[in-house]
């Protein structure tokens, strides 16, 4: 079962600057398998948005959900630079990778 990419539903949006592609752009860049998990994506739908804040303890996209069940969470640059330096499984299971709360780097560009 590949990783899952929890993001905007705004699929058709594919230009550098927007967060869920900037992720989701990475992950193809690498090869990495992983199930799109749309959700809404509008700003003002955020409080709809359960089971991501059920994940992260927050309500900003994008986030990626691993296998054994722990969440990576960050900016989106910093995920893509992480994804891109092939670490993204470092984050896995560890300290990083484990939202019980609101990434510390939660930013209000993103998502």
């Amino acid at each position: 079962m590949p990783i899952k990419l929890h993001r905007c539903n705004a699929q058709w949006v594919k230009f550098s600057g927007h967060p869920c592609w900037r992720v989701e752009k990475a992950l193809i860049d690498k090869g990495i398998a992983y199930e799109r998990v749309p959700g809404p994506g509008l700003p003002w739908q955020r409080s709809q948005r359960t089971r991501l804040r059920e994940l992260t303890g927050g309500n900003l996209y994008p986030a990626i959900e691993f296998e054994d069940g722990s969440v990576y969470r960050d900016g989106s640059k910093d995920m893509a630079a992480r994804i891109s330096a092939g670490k993204l499984f470092d984050a896995a299971g560890g300290p990083a990778g484990s939202s019980a709360g609101p990434a510390s780097s939660e930013v209000a560009g993103d998502g």
